[in-house]
């Protein structure tokens, strides 16, 4: 379907993508960019991208699809940089983790391109970082969010939908409004409170004893405390007042919990688990 994919962030995210449509047989060929010339060998290596670019201007040129996988903070100047180059019908389409941010940077730099643009967010990530960790079944049977702007022109947001359902995503589509209030109720706020916790773990003299005996709900629970911090240092920043309100109910329910606790209130304390119970039972059957 495409005949040159433009990666641009070469990780765990665009590596996939790219071995995901290679896999599929809709890109003849993939030219890639990413900071450090180390990453860019091992995809090369491995078979992700056929041309190692030296800009990001050089691996958009051509493409009639480009995928932006880098940090959030820095898809803004990325957006400044390839919009001269990009071709007048090339589908563009970032993965950043929050999307209102990105919409108003496209809006400032894309100029008659932002049509062209489909911003998107895979919910396919994993602690594990790096494109020796990319895979082509990524994708498989996760969510996808697309949020298009009102100006983005409808034949390239159908084809940005049959792209990721080819990869196999469950396709989803908001505004990115909608999108960065939901994401920080159900992703940054955890992360969030898994970086924290970790934190007030390890700072306690006894915490390699309390870890030798850490069992699956512990591992569970932390899991996404092994993200990549620069990533979220950029998500954290750029979903801010969303990610405080969240902050601020899941505090007004710690307190809660905390006082029944302190009060010794069975009755109470019971109903407030089976809320939370009932919630995660009904979230898991839907899923």
């Amino acid at each position: 379907m495409f005949k040159q994919l433009g990666l641009i962030g070469c990780g765990l995210i665009g590596g996939s993508f790219a071995l995901a449509l290679k896999e599929a047989g809709w890109v003849e060929r993939v030219c890639g960019y990413s900071a450090t010339q180390l990453t860019l060998k091992t995809a090369k290596d491995m078979g992700v991208i056929d041309e190692i670019c030296g800009d990001t201007c050089s691996a958009v040129m051509g493409s009639d699809i480009v995928l932006i996988a880098i940090p959030v903070q820095a898809i803004e100047e990325c957006l400044k940089e390839i919009t001269p180059f990009l071709g007048p019908e090339c589908l563009v389409m970032d993965v950043g983790s929050t999307k209102e941010n990105i919409a108003q940077a496209a809006k400032l730099f894309m100029g008659d391109k932002l049509s062209q643009f489909v911003p998107t967010h895979p919910i396919a990530g994993k602690e594990l970082v790096g494109v020796t960790h990319a895979s082509a079944e990524l994708f498989r049977d996760r969510p996808l969010i697309l949020t298009p702007l009102a100006q983005t022109k409808l034949q390239l947001l159908d084809k940005a939908h049959k792209v990721w359902t080819k990869l196999g995503s469950k396709v989803h589509k908001m505004t990115p409004n909608e999108h960065d209030k939901a994401f920080a109720a159900v992703s940054h706020l955890p992360h969030l409170i898994a970086f924290a916790y970790m934190n007030g773990l390890i700072k306690q003299s006894d915490h390699e004893q309390f870890l030798s005996i850490a069992g699956p709900g512990f591992r569970d629970f932390s899991r996404i405390a092994g993200s990549d911090p620069k990533v979220w240092r950029d998500i954290f920043f750029a979903n801010q007042p969303n990610l405080k309100k969240q902050l601020n109910q899941f505090k007004v329910e710690i307190e809660a919990i905390e006082k029944l606790i302190e009060t010794q209130d069975s009755k109470e304390l019971v109903k407030f688990i089976e809320i939370s119970q009932a919630a995660r039972n009904q979230w898991t059957l839907n899923g």
